[in-house]
């Protein structure tokens, strides 16, 4: 399987940073804005000065807005917001090959279906009649946009049930500082992807709080028992829970200083209110939309998750913060691991 081209979905900094990395290894590839202003300023600035300043796109990336970008493609990344990545997604499907393969770089979970964004393609693959005819991935680790771009050193899954699909995927993005890593359980990593990045937002609240370093480290393992859980209940590999797309992205969304969710979860804990927060957000944080639709397939499954169960009070139950960190603690003691 070879790919020669590749379109990213999506000119946030994140789908600029792939595009930039495949671009600056001779890759031919195209960059989709929504809008013709983004990508008249791609095109003049030859970088993307709102999303990630300072990184110059080579000239084989080639910026667009039009979603026909795709369609001599024999890969497509989608790196939208998982609020719109739906809408976005539909329209492509007539305009993709046979045999494309698709990689899902979005880290959320579809509020209204509940779905992982792997399950959003294969369901309108399948509503378009295309189901069985691409191949569906998904890539996942701990990879800051900023540092990606700088070319410094970084790690990362790949997760396609196709062995193939993987392994051209691995090659397409393989760089001598980009290193790529593949497996087959596509769930758990779009399980931790997600998740990692609500309990970002419960360290960024605890150290807003002045809670101090034992409390973080403390969320971090804790957090990573309850998306074991929520991931194992899907049918995820427990083994996957240790690796870049689990504990490796969950502690770098926890402690990085150019984590988003952390970010908001600061500022919450210095007693801003979750407006205030986004308001002086200018990148999305998906963990605010995530917590809502995770809360939601918990509760469905019947997995118990105690620090999202908080994170969710506080964002959409106006519940304080102080008051959040005092139930966690005075919950019911119990042993650590369940089998």
């Amino acid at each position: 399987m070879r790919i020669e081209r590749t379109a990213v979905i999506g000119a946030g900094n994140w789908g600029t940073a792939l595009a930039k990395l495949l671009a600056d290894k001779g890759e031919e590839v195209r960059l989709w804005s929504r809008s013709p202003a983004h990508v008249d300023a791609l095109r003049r600035d030859r970088e993307n000065r709102r999303y990630l300043p300072g990184a110059a796109l080579p000239a084989s990336l080639q910026p667009a807005d039009s979603l026909t970008c795709v369609a001599d493609c024999q890969s497509v990344v989608m790196a939208v917001p998982s609020h719109g990545f739906r809408e976005v997604f539909v329209q492509l499907v007539p305009l993709l090959q046979d045999s494309t393969v698709l990689v899902s770089a979005v880290k959320g979970i579809e509020i209204a279906s509940g779905q992982t964004m792997c399950q959003v393609m294969q369901a309108e693959l399948a509503k378009q009649g295309r189901s069985g005819r691409l191949h569906v991935g998904v890539l996942s680790g701990p990879s800051f946009a900023d540092e990606v771009a700088r070319a410094q050193p970084t790690a990362i899954t790949v997760g396609f049930t196709d062995l193939a699909a993987a392994k051209a995927v691995q090659q397409l993005f393989s760089t001598p500082f980009f290193r790529v890593y593949t497996s087959s359980d596509i769930i758990g990593l779009e399980i931790s992807a997600a998740m990692k990045n609500v309990i970002a937002i419960a360290a960024g609240i605890a150290d807003g709080l002045g809670c101090g370093l034992n409390a973080r480290a403390a969320l971090i393992t804790r957090g990573l028992a309850e998306i074991t859980r929520l991931g194992v209940a899907l049918g995820a590999n427990p083994l996957t829970f240790a690796g870049l797309g689990g504990l490796g992205d969950l502690v770098l969304t926890c402690t990085g200083s150019l984590s988003r969710n952390r970010t908001v979860g600061l500022k919450l804990g210095e007693g801003r209110t979750l407006a205030q927060a986004l308001a002086e957000m200018t990148m999305v944080a998906e963990g605010v939309k995530t917590t809502k639709s995770c809360w939601q397939l918990a509760a469905s499954l019947g997995v118990e998750m105690p620090i999202l169960a908080q994170v969710y009070q506080i964002l959409y139950e106006d519940k304080p913060c102080e008051a959040a960190v005092q139930e966690l603690f005075q919950r019911s003691l119990k042993e650590e691991v369940e089998l």
